[in-house]
């Protein structure tokens, strides 16, 4: 079996969640690899593109979150096998990296222009991709995202929902998802109750 190091802030969500949850999920042996932030200017220096997550399998190392979850997901059982639903799951996780990289373009901001930035996304752009997502999950028979099934679509859109619920956004309302999308809220109690994804957190100590 080929050796795994995953590498990733020491955050419980973020963009290697859905990678380790599903590692977790399929039972596969890796190496969590956390790091403080105050880290990351030596731990970027070891990376290619001076980010992470990076995955470790064996002596090579690789970038790119997506890749990296879908990797996870195809050794762990979830990803579809089926072309056209491999499509509809990938279309989901370029969604949700949109919301990543919109939300990340606000780090930094401070005071006014972060308000403003914020008060935006939680007017107009998180709403409309949130709807999206609810009408995906209904068009796809209201319980999993793609495949009928838990993939890794169901389990990055937790994570990234789980944030956007977490209060932890300044000036992105904690019950935004609640009440823009309902549907999408039940669906995040849902896959949170699914018993390898409860004991995952239990290990964590509940976050």
């Amino acid at each position: 079996m080929d050796k795994l190091k995953l590498t990733y802030f020491d955050v419980s969500g973020g963009r290697a969640e859905p990678a380790r949850l599903a590692l977790h999920i399929g039972g596969i042996p890796f190496e969590d690899k956390r790091f403080a932030f105050g880290d990351f200017a030596e731990v970027r220096k070891t990376t290619p593109l001076d980010q992470v997550p990076t995955l470790h399998v064996n002596d090579v190392q690789v970038t790119q979150s997506d890749a990296i979850t879908r990797y996870a997901g195809k050794l762990a059982g979830l990803y579809p096998e089926d072309d056209l639903q491999a499509l509809f799951c990938d279309e989901v996780m370029g969604a949700l990296e949109d919301i990543n990289t919109k939300i990340v373009a606000t780090f930094g901001m401070t005071g006014d222009a972060l308000k403003h930035a914020r008060d935006a996304l939680a007017a107009e752009v998180l709403p409309r991709y949130l709807r999206w997502l609810q009408n995906q999950l209904e068009a796809h028979g209201g319980e999993f995202l793609a495949d009928h099934r838990l993939t890794i679509a169901d389990l990055k859109t937790f994570v990234i929902l789980r944030w956007l619920g977490s209060g932890k956004l300044d000036h992105i309302p904690a019950d935004l998802v609640e009440t823009v999308a309902p549907k999408l809220a039940a669906f995040v109690d849902r896959i949170a109750g699914i018993p390898a994804i409860a004991e995952y957190y239990k290990l964590r100590g509940g976050s």
